[in-house]
């Protein structure tokens, strides 16, 4: 990830998220890109249960730009990588560990974020499901107000930094820099282990304006500011036409549903 790459797509990519091309890179062309990104990219996994292959480099540019697929963190974040790449920002990749419920912390290089650097340095993520709309001031431990949630990031002891949301630990990133190959063990984890919360359920969540539209196995909820409504869907043909109205995308069939498992194991956060 330490190049730029000329196989980027960028006016298609822009396109797919509905965003305008900056005439420089500035924080300002940053918070439209990232929030464009959050409302038209989804957070899913349907290709771990589709025994699908997962690309971190460049190949990953063809599921989210001309196949309107979303991903999980080891996709969508290298993605958004490589345009900001293209449109002449400087990121660096982070490793992260998400926080499992009770406070325990996952297992190394299993979440993967973006550290942009402009005249202040930024937290930018649009893989994690409760990730921020907007990007993160790296160097503030004050509260930052994102319009889903109020965000902080705090020193962690083993130098790390923790990343709230509404006072609720997210993941812990480490500060050093890393390579998108430095993650192909953990993404073989993800995709093998009985513990992988991606292997638990079959998700597909997107954010909108005022809440988010998700879709857990046959179960479609919409979340509009505090109100919930959640529809179980009849049959495959209804999950089918429900991906293609909410999330943009056509499958041929729907993943299988996933065994019964040990449900010990949390899912990812979707709100």
């Amino acid at each position: 990830m330490d190049h730029v790459t000329s196989d980027v797509p960028v006016a298609a990519y822009l396109e797919r998220i509905g965003a305008t091309r900056p005439d420089r890179p500035d924080l300002t062309s940053l918070r439209h890109l990232q929030e464009q990104h959050v409302l038209s990219v989804p957070f899913e996994n349907l290709d771990y249960h589709l025994d699908q292959p997962i690309f971190m480099d460049e190949r990953v540019l063809g599921k989210i730009v001309h196949r309107h697929r979303g991903g999980g963190c080891y996709e969508v974040n290298p993605a958004f990588a490589f345009l900001l790449r293209a449109l002449g920002y400087e990121v660096e990749i982070l490793p992260g560990r998400v926080y499992r419920p009770g406070g325990v912390l996952g297992p190394a290089l299993c979440h993967l974020a973006l550290r942009v650097e402009l005249a202040e340095t930024w937290l930018v993520d649009v893989g994690f499901g409760r990730n921020s709309r907007l990007p993160l001031r790296w160097d503030s431990r004050d509260a930052q107000r994102d319009p889903d949630g109020e965000y902080q990031l705090r020193d962690a002891e083993d130098g790390g930094i923790d990343v709230y949301l509404d006072s609720r630990p997210l993941y812990r990133l480490d500060t050093r820099p890393c390579r998108l190959e430095d993650f192909e063990p953990t993404l073989w984890w993800w995709r093998t282990s009985p513990q992988s919360p991606f292997l638990r359920e079959v998700f597909c969540t997107l954010r909108t304006e005022t809440g988010r539209i998700t879709l857990k196995g046959n179960t479609l909820t919409f979340v509009n500011g505090e109100e919930r409504t959640t529809e179980e869907l009849s049959d495959d043909e209804a999950v089918l036409a429900a991906y293609r109205k909410y999330f943009g995308f056509n499958l041929d069939s729907p993943p299988p549903r996933p065994e019964p498992g040990n449900r010990e194991v949390a899912g990812p956060q979707l709100g």
